[in-house]
């Protein structure tokens, strides 16, 4: 499928359907792609989700700038992480409906969406934490799915909902997490106490994380992804119940970070944030890219909130409420 043939339909495709009572399992193709069998012809079963061409975009929303995919070869290889063609389908439910995306290496890149839009889905796919129904993902060339330890071995990743080792105080947990990419305890030792210097968690270096605020929580598991300094960091939510001096801490290291060479891939629901923290932004909409582009192409000479909802739209006006009025 060309991901950019046409901007998607904003509403989700019926997921293919078949005669057998279990799906046989998806196949991995050497470029990384996954690829859920087609239905039998005879099935009455629709199309696959993200193949063949897309629906015709609903005109009535005014869609963003769209910034061409590399082709394979040497070009794509260089991005920071290459999606292509990427599906996800719960049940009845398509959650990501054959996005495609580039992410320059070097780049500071904002995924925003409404609630349920597919960005969490998205960004599990792209590292590895869930296996997409179908399509591919490069990180740095290789292939999350074809070869998922070296691909993974790039990546930092700061995920939505995981569960940590709780019980493990914060120092222990970082240090666990450097152990388990294989640095020595001395690089280890040296960088958890830098993170915790940084992400001003020293005085509770000692405490189990299970007693840890939502804030510190968030803080500490971002130190976990970055102790290996991986060349891309993907963040979800990463400035969610992180109090204002901590996030502008946070910004300040990514900052630095990318400035080094590093990639960073945040999603977010605040527009203002992601306005003034990113360069490059892609908008998620019901699972497909509505835009994508830089910051300054996306918005278009308006503030990055006000071109999101003209392209999301969903606005409602509040009335039916008169019981609330004081």
């Amino acid at each position: 499928m060309d991901d950019r043939a046409a901007h998607p339909s904003t509403e989700p495709t019926t997921p293919p359907t078949t005669q057998s009572a279990t799906p046989p399992a998806a196949d991995v193709t050497p470029d990384g792609a996954t690829r859920e069998p087609a239905p039998d012809a005879t099935s009455g079963a629709t199309r696959e989700p993200g193949q063949g061409e897309p629906a015709t975009p609903d005109q009535a929303r005014p869609l963003g700038p769209w910034a061409p995919l590399a082709p394979d070869g040497p070009e794509r290889n260089r991005l920071a992480l290459s999606v292509r063609s990427l599906v996800k389908v719960f049940g009845s439910k398509v959650a990501v409906n054959g996005i495609g995306l580039d992410v320059p290496a070097g780049s500071f890149y904002g995924l925003v969406g409404p609630n349920g839009a597919g960005k969490t889905t998205t960004l599990s796919m792209a590292t590895g934490l869930l296996r997409p129904t179908e399509g591919s993902v490069l990180v740095r060339g290789l292939g999350v799915w074809a070869d998922p330890l070296a691909a993974k071995r790039t990546l930092g990743v700061l995920p939505d909902g995981v569960r940590l080792f709780d019980r493990l105080t914060g120092e222990q947990l970082v240090t666990y997490a450097g152990l388990l990419r294989g640095m020595d305890r001395a690089t280890v030792a040296e960088r958890v106490a830098d993170l915790m210097t940084a992400l001003d968690l020293t005085a509770d270096a000692g405490t189990p994380v299970v007693d840890y605020s939502a804030g510190m929580t968030k803080k500490i598991s971002l130190a976990a992804a970055m102790i290996h300094a991986p060349a891309v960091l993907v963040l979800d939510e990463p400035f969610e119940s992180v109090d204002p001096v901590s996030a502008a801490n946070i910004r300040q290291i990514l900052h630095s970070y990318v400035d080094s060479g590093g990639t960073v891939i945040v999603s977010s629901h605040v527009m203002d944030l992601v306005q003034r923290m990113c360069d490059h932004v892609a908008v998620i909409a019901a699972g497909n890219v509505l835009a994508a582009g830089t910051v300054e192409e996306v918005r278009a000479g308006q503030s990055l909130e006000d071109r999101f909802v003209a392209m999301v739209g969903g606005r409602t006006s509040g009335e039916g409420l008169s019981w609330l009025h004081i």
